[in-house]
């Protein structure tokens, strides 16, 4: 049954700046339809309960989809549900994401799978869904796309002219040592760090296809966040210098609110445009 609450699909939303994103929309006095996308609804319904416990109460309602960006056959389910259900999408919060490359120095994916698994998941299942949910976007009055982006993905910050400036771009950048073969270390993520150079084209893409459909489109740069995207435990995140996760869900939470309207169509940090 249709509502008055916006309506917001975040997948991925059971863990991690997933789960930020809800709390943090959860803890705002503006009501919400707010849907927590996961692969597994057991862990969607463990999400709600901790989130119930910190965020006393909110006019906001919160329901759980089973959605996998890998499987067609979930997301296809997945849009059905919340049309019979809503009726609409005002926001879709592309949210879904992981890095597989350290699973080629471990042994568990060859390289070819890790690089076809983080693509399929960052790029080809956001694209999917986004197709599927786009009819119900243009039922809103104020349709709202967001692709969650990387830092990483910046091609302009690999120039080393840059480096003197911002320190932190020589350690994600700088080469190695000569030699083969070369150590894989925490800032070592080529397919995602590609993947997410193709989402961000992905999302102008989408801005241009739907722009006279008055949707506004970002890819939204969270920041360093001590997340466990990167495998890494949060304390030696924290010491790299990585912020607490609940500020990316406060910074999703503007651009949601329109504190950052004037930059739709560009990858976008919380204080600046990304350079691509």
């Amino acid at each position: 049954m249709s509502s008055d609450k916006k309506v917001i699909l975040i997948t991925g939303a059971n863990t991690g700046l997933g789960y930020e994103i809800v709390k943090a929309l959860y803890a705002t006095s503006v009501p919400y339809e707010l849907i927590i996308g996961s692969r597994t609804l057991s862990k969607a319904d463990d999400a709600i309960k901790i989130l119930q416990s910190e965020v006393a109460s909110s006019p906001s309602t919160l329901s759980t989809l089973q959605i996998d960006v890998s499987s067609d056959t979930s997301l296809e389910a997945a849009v059905k549900t919340v049309e019979g259900k809503h009726g609409r999408i005002d926001i879709l919060i592309n949210n879904a994401g992981a890095t597989f490359d350290g699973a080629v120095p471990d042994g568990t994916m060859s390289l070819r799978e890790a690089f076809n698994a983080s693509w399929d998941t960052n790029v080809s299942g956001t694209h999917v869904l986004t197709t599927l949910a786009v009819p119900l976007l243009l039922k809103s009055a104020d349709p709202r796309l967001l692709f969650i982006t990387s830092g990483t993905s910046s091609m302009t910050e690999t120039d080393p002219s840059l480096w003197e400036t911002v320190p932190t771009l020589a350690r994600l950048n700088a080469s190695p040592a000569k030699g083969w073969p070369k150590p894989h270390t925490l800032v070592s993520f080529p397919s995602y760090r590609s993947a997410k150079a193709g989402l961000n084209m992905l999302m102008r893409e989408w801005a241009r296809i739907l722009k006279e459909d008055g949707v506004k489109v970002w890819a939204i740069s969270p920041g360093f966040l001590a997340t466990s995207l990167g495998g890494a435990g949060k304390e030696q995140l924290l010491k790299m210098g990585a912020l607490e996760p609940h500020i990316g869900g406060e910074f999703v939470r503007d651009v949601v609110e329109g504190k950052r309207d004037h930059d739709a169509g560009k990858a976008i940090r919380s204080n600046m445009v990304q350079p691509w």
